[in-house]
């Protein structure tokens, strides 16, 4: 990880801690140039931009509807948010694999480097990832392991009892629906999902139907919903 550009250089860059407090500071005068402060870091050959620090505007607080080793869902009260992001020159690449794990080896970096960062967010399973936890799966799966299926995808059970994934589309287009009665026993279901989530990261989702063997012998099928949205799977 490198500071490859700031675009206030004789401004003071700050990061501040979940409780306000300032942790560190560097340069002298006040001048930002925009509304937000923020720098641009490299990694991998790649830059994203930093958004959010002191003495700039807050960004908006993220919604989370998941948490994942957190006692706490964090809040606007007691936290502040930083945002990390692809920068513009990687527009229309920002869902390609090389540039996610870019994206998330650079928080593993700063989670690694900074205390007082305590959970990094996923808007799109709108998930709160404690920070060991964030450490330890981000690495995981940057040194070739599986891929963070809790926490970069999350599961809620729906009105008609299924087991739904939330984030998946992200990377496939598709949504996950383990259906009812497999869904039933919940921890069971989601530990389906979560191997199901690395398959489909893999191969990329798929298109009409598939029968695969569950951890327990039986035999499954997934098939793709008729507007094409999410793979449903249940027993045969």
């Amino acid at each position: 990880m490198a500071l490859s550009h700031d675009p206030a250089d004789e401004a003071p860059v700050q990061l501040v801690a979940a409780d306000g407090e300032q942790v560190r500071q560097a340069g002298q005068g006040l001048a930002p140039t925009a509304d937000f402060a923020w720098l641009e870091l490299l990694r991998d050959g790649l830059t994203f931009d930093l958004i959010g620090l002191a003495s700039g505007d807050a960004v908006g607080f993220p919604q989370i509807e998941h948490r994942f080793d957190l006692e706490d869902t964090p809040n606007p009260v007691r936290h502040e948010a930083l945002q990390l992001a692809p920068g513009q020159h990687l527009a229309g690449g920002e869902r390609t694999t090389p540039v996610v794990k870019g994206l998330m080896a650079l928080a593993r970096d700063l989670v690694q480097h900074f205390e007082e960062i305590e959970a990094v967010v996923w808007p799109p399973s709108e998930s709160a990832i404690g920070r060991r936890f964030f450490e330890s799966v981000s690495t995981a799966w940057l040194e070739g392991g599986p891929f963070p299926a809790l926490g970069l995808t999350a599961f809620r059970e729906t009105i008609d009892g299924a087991l739904q994934s939330i984030g998946l589309s992200f990377w496939i287009n598709q949504e996950l629906r383990i259906e009812s009665p497999l869904s039933i026993d919940k921890v069971a279901a989601t530990r389906l999902g979560v191997r199901l989530v690395n398959q489909l990261i893999l191969v990329g989702g798929i298109e009409g139907s598939e029968r695969i063997v569950a951890p327990d012998g039986n035999l499954l099928v997934m098939r793709t919903s008729r507007n094409g949205k999410f793979i449903r799977v249940w027993r045969e």
